[in-house]
């Protein structure tokens, strides 16, 4: 007699649906027609951004910060974990350091959600059809075109949380109890790679415990997978507490400045529409509510509740919209397997859909891919009526903030570079660079080898913790710091260059000053100088 600890009357035996022969052959079919879309996306990323670079696009502004981190690794950095800081390492030892061979690790990480899209599509009972809609539901959605095409934390965050996921359905449909090995590696590379994670995690527990999959953390294997989780997650924990929780101080300077764009419900929810692309909500959408209530998602039904805890609680805690992209692909093959069985006699409709979803993210694809030259791109975003916006509160110029934080580093560091060579050779050796933000010095420890550049400094993020490298202020070159604030610290405060790119942020339209004779040793005043925000 099977007990009964179902909720709701519901009664669930959570074996797997066909046998080891078909689930073999099935499973092989699904890896193909997967690893198919996943070499497509492979290729839409890279092209992109081998287009990007000829058209005259640069590296971005996190991008660039993110570059330089992997040069300083440690367990942790103030504004966020480590991973992406071993990511840029990686990049650059195995590719280089142009900006194709910088952004290919996001490419590739873009590949693989893909692949785990029809993974999830087929451990959900979908088949070829449900598979191929979801998987283009990944390909036409902006966010996932825009995150994919440069380093950052975002493109591999889908993954870590969908192959967590995918392990989860597994062990609850009756599969290998093993799998629980798998969710707890990458919950833990998860919290390595975004904070976020514990979020997600707290989310898909709760959607555990509240329905009949409890029962499966009663496995001594979802005990390991824990202690799993908290071992791999622990070193950037430790870095935290030895850095007096640097991370969360950031967050509530961040909430106190209002310095980002708060959302209400409804439009925050209508940015999710538009990040996955407007017409996949008729997928996604229905591939909740099967999730959350069709008989044939009873044994999903945890997916659901996953997903909606994690929404509200993002809402609640006002956080930036995309914070809930990760989650979408699952949504997108519960889809997959709703369209797959209403259309079973009118398999044109779902061709029909599955065009329409190609052509228009084909339009829609030059907001997330630099892939027009920057004045035509402008006369594109006019045509269709998008002004430029930010996730923050900040003066706009014709660009959005993430297309427009590509331009600009190159011109910056060689005004920067010629203020330092009309230096002369007494004052050269040692002069320091101070920049406002973490932006400016990045562009310029990156992009200022090919001059001989000094290292320069900042108080803005990590660059705090990575201190004043030496300088002693006698003689700066100081990038964006009002001229006010520099006669109050320096005996002679000049204008030596401007920076003005037509292109970039309003707020990098910057002078560069020539400082000599510090009133206070920059050691001195090295913490006035802190700025995590």
């Amino acid at each position: 007699m099977i007990p009964d600890d179902n909720i709701l009357g519901e009664r669930e035996q959570f074996t797997p649906v066909s046998s080891p022969a078909s689930h073999n052959s099935s499973l092989q079919q699904a890896l193909q027609i997967a690893a198919a879309f996943a070499l497509i996306k492979l290729a839409i990323q890279v092209a992109a951004n081998l287009i990007a670079q000829h058209l005259g696009y640069g590296y971005e502004r996190d991008e660039l910060y993110y570059l330089i981190c992997g040069r300083f690794l440690d367990w942790g950095y103030v504004d966020q974990p480590p991973l992406v800081a071993f990511q840029a390492r990686a990049v650059t030892a195995m590719f280089g350091n142009s900006l194709v061979d910088v952004r290919m690790l996001s490419a590739l990480a873009g590949a693989v959600k893909v692949l785990l899209t029809g993974l999830l599509a087929w451990s959900l009972g979908g088949r070829r059809t449900a598979q191929t809609l979801a998987m283009i539901a990944v390909l036409v959605a902006p966010e996932y075109l825009g995150i994919d095409g440069y380093l950052s934390m975002n493109s591999l965050e889908p993954v870590l949380w969908m192959g967590c996921l995918l392990a989860v359905i597994l062990v609850a449909g009756g599969h290998d109890q093993r799998w629980w090995l798998a969710a707890g590696a990458l919950g833990g590379l998860g919290l390595q790679n975004k904070h976020s994670t514990a979020f997600f995690l707290a989310a898909l527990l709760a959607g555990l415990v509240v329905r009949p999959q409890r029962r499966i953390l009663l496995s001594r294997w979802f005990a390991i997978a824990t202690a799993l989780v908290i071992l791999i997650a622990l070193p950037n924990l430790i870095w935290e507490a030895r850095h007096h929780w640097a991370t969360y101080e950031l967050l509530n300077n961040i909430a106190r400045s209002g310095k980002n764009v708060v959302y209400g419900p409804v439009s925050f929810l209508n940015h999710q529409r538009q990040m996955m692309h407007p017409l996949t909500v008729l997928l996604w959408v229905p591939g909740l509510v099967w999730l959350l209530c069709a008989p044939g998602g009873r044994r999903f039904r945890f997916v659901g509740i996953t997903y909606l805890v994690f929404l509200v609680v993002m809402m609640l805690l006002h956080s930036k919209d995309y914070y809930v992209a990760p989650i979408y692909p699952v949504l997108f093959a519960a889809g997959g397997v709703v369209w797959e069985s209403w259309n079973q006699r009118r398999r044109w409709l779902t061709y029909t859909y599955a065009v329409i979803l190609l052509v228009t993210g084909a339009l829609l694809a030059p907001m997330s891919l630099p892939i027009l030259p920057p004045e035509a791109f402008i006369r594109y975003m006019r045509a269709i009526h998008i002004k430029p916006s930010s996730t923050q509160n900040l003066e706009m110029g014709p660009f959005p903030a993430f297309t427009a934080e590509m331009f600009g580093w190159p011109e910056l560091t060689a005004e920067v570079a010629r203020v330092y060579d009309a230096l002369p050779p007494a004052e050269q050796s040692k002069v320091g660079i101070f920049c406002q933000n973490y932006g400016e010095a990045s562009a310029i420890n990156y992009l200022g080898a090919r001059y001989r550049l000094p290292f320069a400094i900042s108080g803005h993020q990590n660059y705090y913790l990575w201190g004043p490298h030496g300088y002693t202020g006698e003689v700066m070159i100081v990038v964006g710091k009002p001229e006010a604030e520099l006669k109050e610290m320096f005996s002679s405060v000049e204008a030596a260059g401007y920076v003005n790119h037509p292109y970039a942020m309003p707020f990098e339209h910057v002078t560069i000053y020539l400082c000599r004779g510090a009133n206070v040793p920059l050691t001195s005043i090295w913490p006035q100088l802190k700025l995590w925000l």
